[in-house]
């Protein structure tokens, strides 16, 4: 019993580097600029830069949300994050169909951002929850 609650404690949230969400958000803009050096130069100024800015917005976000100890802001910060990953999804599928990607390669990567969009709005529906249940809580009082 020991052991399982000191593995709970190990797993906290201590920082924004804690969530999987973030982590996945960064390992989503790292491929985003791996993948992004097959697309044609002349989208430097275009697809790729605008590709690279939702990507770097995503992780970003969360980590600003986090930062800002209010769960309004945090939420609102997740909602940004969740436009620049939508907004991602976008262009993938432009480039994609551009054939500037390969199939393989752009359907993993839309498979990470539709995971990590799931978790996005898991966790903003949980913190929307809790502020509602403190709200209530608070009404009791």
């Amino acid at each position: 019993m020991a052991a399982e609650k000191e593995t709970k404690m190990n797993t906290a949230v201590r920082t924004y580097r804690d969530l999987i969400v973030w982590q996945k958000a960064m390992v989503l803009v790292t491929e985003v600029y791996r993948i992004s050096k097959n697309i044609p130069i002349s989208e430097i100024y275009g697809l790729i830069s605008q590709m690279h800015r939702c990507a770097v917005s995503i992780p970003s976000n969360i980590a600003e949300g986090y930062g800002r100890h209010s769960t309004n802001d945090y939420v609102r910060f997740l909602q940004i994050a969740s436009g620049s990953l939508y907004e991602l999804q976008t262009q993938l599928e432009i480039s994609a169909n551009l054939g500037y990607l390969k199939k393989g390669g752009s359907e993993r990567l839309l498979a990470l951002t539709g995971e990590i969009e799931r978790m996005l709005s898991s966790l903003i529906r949980k913190l929307n929850n809790n502020r509602k249940a403190e709200g209530e809580r608070q009404r009791d009082k």
